[in-house]
Parts: C-alpha cells; structure tokens; sequence
C-alpha cells in the first residue's frame, strides 16, 4: 500500500454499489478487501457515502478513515451523483499506523481482552476479511460455520440468524471455535448495505469475556434503537414512488377540471376539483417532508460546504413567494440587488429553509400586512432575518414550534408540522442554527445564521 499519495483518486459506481472503475490506491484497497473491480464495493465507509449520495441525488464532501491491511487511511472524499451512478473522488489520502482495530464499531467500545479479533462476512457467511488469531487466519471465502460452532441462546434462537433475515445488528452471539474446543466466544455486528439498500454482509466483533462483549453490545443496542427511530431507506422510497406518481396525477386532472380546459362545468364543481387539487399539493408537500425527516434524521447525513450568498437567496425566495404575497396584498420587502452577504453551506438546503421561513411568515401574516427580510453579519455569523406583523408567538411556545410534527393547535389544512423542525435541523448541519423572537400581538422574528463566508 502506497504511503500518501498527492494526486487525486478516482472511482466510479454503479446504482447497485459495484465497482466499476477505480485508480491503482482504491482498487489496492479493494483488493486487500477480499474484492475485485467489477463487484461491490467492500470499503464500508466509501459504500455507505456512495449509498448515501445516490439516494439523496446531491454531491457530499466528508472526511472518512479506511482500514488497510497494516494501516490507517485518512481521507477527504468527494461523491456525486451521475445518471449512471456515483463518481468518487479522494482529494487528500494520508495513511498512519493502523489503532486497534478492534474499536471498528463505534470510537466509544474499548478495546477488548487479549483473544478479540473483528471480522467481515458476506450475506452467505463467508469470511471477507479478519483481523486477528481468533480463528488461526481462515483462508478469505471460508464459511463462518466452518470454523465457529453457533449456540443457540436461551430461547433457543440463533442472533445472527434472525438478523441476517431482519437486515438489523446483532449481539451476544455465543459460539465456540471448532478447531479449539470449549473456549467461548462472543459475536456482535451491525450490517453493510450498498447504494440500493442491498445488505452485503455484516462487519463485527468476537470478543472472549462477558465484560467486553457488554460494552460492544451496548453500543450495537444503540445502534438499533437509532435505527427504528426512522423510516428504513428502502420503505422511505417505496413511500415516495407509491405516493408521487398518484398524487401528481390527481392534481393534474383536478386542475384541468377547475380550470375548465376541456369545455364549461358547473361553478360549484369547479369548485370541488380546485379544493382536490389544493388537498393533493398538501399531500405532495408532506410526501416532501417526510422524504427529508428521513434524510436528516440518519446519523451520517451530512450538507454540502460551499460559498452562498444569502443575500441572493433571500431575493430568490422572494421572487418565488411573490405571487402567493400578491394574493393576499402582502409586501415582502427583500434585499437590495446590490446586497450581498457571503456564507459557508450548501446553496440547495439554505434556500429550502428560506422558502420555509418566508413562506411561515405568509401563512401567518394578516391580508396587506408587510413581511422584512433583513440581513446581518455578527460574530461571524451571516444572519438572515425574517419578521412578519403576524399574531406572534407566546414565550413558552417558542422552542415547542421545533418539534416534528407541532402546529401550535392549528386546525387549517396548510403545513404539515415538519417544516421548522427539517430547517432546523439543515441549519444546525450547516454549522448555523434558527432561533425566534415574539411576543402574542407583535409578529414573530426568525434568525437564521450560517458561518460567515469569505
């Protein structure tokens, strides 16, 4: 393995996670892997940003750390989406003597007693890669069975098996090494999917003491529970393309009823397709927010870092809100074209929150009020500040209008109750935040901040 390399490193993937093309470094890493350029890609850490990237259609950046054969790789990654695939790109890979490996699971799972070892099995539990004298180095491709003799627990149920069927972790799989006799191991791992959510195998730790295989369970617990807080990626897609396809061509076909496009209709049935189109936006607006909660909510979600100007995307927002502000004679007093305000994050999530904020700021404000966006720059901090002459909000409200799914009460059709709560959460990963300030009777000031750019 080459100790640094200077140049950038390149690889393409297609939709299902196989390797298509791949400089000398990445496909040496590949290779030491157990893999081959052709099949899936076997770096976890690179499988899961490819994944990550093609489902949500958006370039990320990240640091990640790879585990070569005698050392530890440092590098700065690039994934973008293409039509056939995820282009890959490593522009920093610096390599150091490799930690102990067996702290692969999670940074907070102490090394364990002498005789652990980790290990890398594919769907038909065949060794991938090991790391260790655990099992006399297998030769890679050989069964897991072959070498370890599964127990069965006190139920008389196999772990590994049930989460093999389940896709999810697993823990406190007790089994003995054939060619040793009684010494108990314990086994505990969590699952590798490639970019379509396709599991590739499990990645875990064999540990020989109670004391070692508590504190890797605990943390593969963990990792369980933050699994079932959200939609699993393969039933948030489901969800989106049962949804989307249905629900556009209702509010197509409504629109052309309301619209009368195919000849004169009764007033009141114009007025019965306008209202199913109205419900099937709303529809299509929550479909939106639910493929998003389940976006941020992963712990790997992660913003692009790039040069916005704020100034430019509150002016954009503007434009876009016009008409709806028009309906109703309300004014939004944005920027001067001559404003500018630098800032650090992603250009496509900074202008969603805004889009969210301006458009609370409509659906809050009375008929021929005015709505001020006004911009700032403190500590920092690039700030964008939206105030509208709405009814504002009570202090012990403020924080509560965070929460997913919260409407204060509001018995309307309009807003699904995720909207502040996703801005929220976009803006903190930008490395900014929202907050507001109001008061019941004097509208409602919100303050969304992002790093300052050059």
């Amino acid at each position: 393995m080459p100790p640094l390399h200077s140049d950038l490193v390149n690889a393409t993937l297609s939709p299902e996670g196989l390797l298509l093309s791949a400089d000398g470094p990445l496909l040496a890493l590949q290779r030491d892997a157990g893999g081959e350029l052709g099949g899936p890609l076997l770096v976890p850490q690179l499988a899961a940003l490819a994944r990550l990237c093609w489902r949500l259609k958006v370039m990320l950046s990240r640091p990640v750390i790879a585990a070569g054969q005698d050392v530890d790789i440092d590098l700065w990654v690039r994934a973008e989406p293409a039509e056939s695939g995820v282009s890959l790109t490593i522009v920093d890979w610096q390599e150091r003597p490799a930690r102990d490996r067996m702290t692969s699971l999670d940074p907070m799972i102490e090394k364990p007693a002498d005789g652990g070892w980790s290990w890398q099995i594919d769907t038909k539990m065949r060794f991938v890669t090991i790391d260790g004298d655990g099992l006399g180095l297998p030769e890679r491709g050989a069964r897991l069975t072959g070498h370890l003799k599964l127990i069965a627990d006190e139920a008389g149920d196999m772990p590994i098996l049930e989460a093999l069927a389940e896709r999810k972790p697993f823990h406190g799989q007790r089994a003995v090494p054939v060619s040793r006799g009684g010494e108990e191991l314990i086994l505990s791992g969590i699952p590798l999917f490639d970019i379509s959510g396709r599991l590739m195998g499990y990645r875990g730790i064999a540990v020989a003491t109670e004391a070692d295989a508590e504190v890797v369970d605990t943390a593969i617990i963990g990792q369980t529970i933050a699994a079932s807080d959200s939609f699993s990626p393969l039933f948030g897609r489901r969800l989106d393309k049962a949804l989307r396809q249905p629900l556009g061509r209702i509010i197509a076909n409504a629109d052309t009823i309301s619209g009368q496009l195919e000849g004169p209709l009764r007033e009141d049935y114009a007025a019965y397709a306008a209202d199913i189109g109205s419900a099937g936006r709303h529809l299509m607006e929550l479909v939106d927010d639910l493929a998003d909660l389940q976006a941020i909510d992963r712990p790997d979600f992660v913003v692009a870092q790039e040069e916005v100007d704020l100034a430019d995307i509150a002016r954009r927002t503007a434009g876009l809100l016009a008409v709806k502000a028009a309906d109703r004679h309300i004014r939004i007093d944005a920027p001067r074209t001559d404003e500018a305000l630098p800032a650090i994050g992603e250009f496509r999530r900074a202008l969603q929150v805004m889009v969210n904020l301006l458009g609370n700021a409509l659906r809050y404000s009375p008929d021929g009020s005015m709505i001020w966006v006004r911009l700032e720059n403190e500590d920092g901090m690039a700030r964008v500040v939206v105030a509208d002459q709405g009814r504002g909000i009570a202090l012990e409200d403020q924080e509560r209008i965070f929460d997913k799914f919260e409407r204060l009460g509001r018995e309307d059709s309009g807003g699904s109750g995720l909207g502040l709560y996703i801005s929220r959460k976009l803006a903190r990963a930008m490395g900014g935040d929202i907050t507001v300030e109001s008061a019941p009777g004097q509208g409602a000031r919100f303050l969304f901040t992002m790093p300052v750019g050059a």
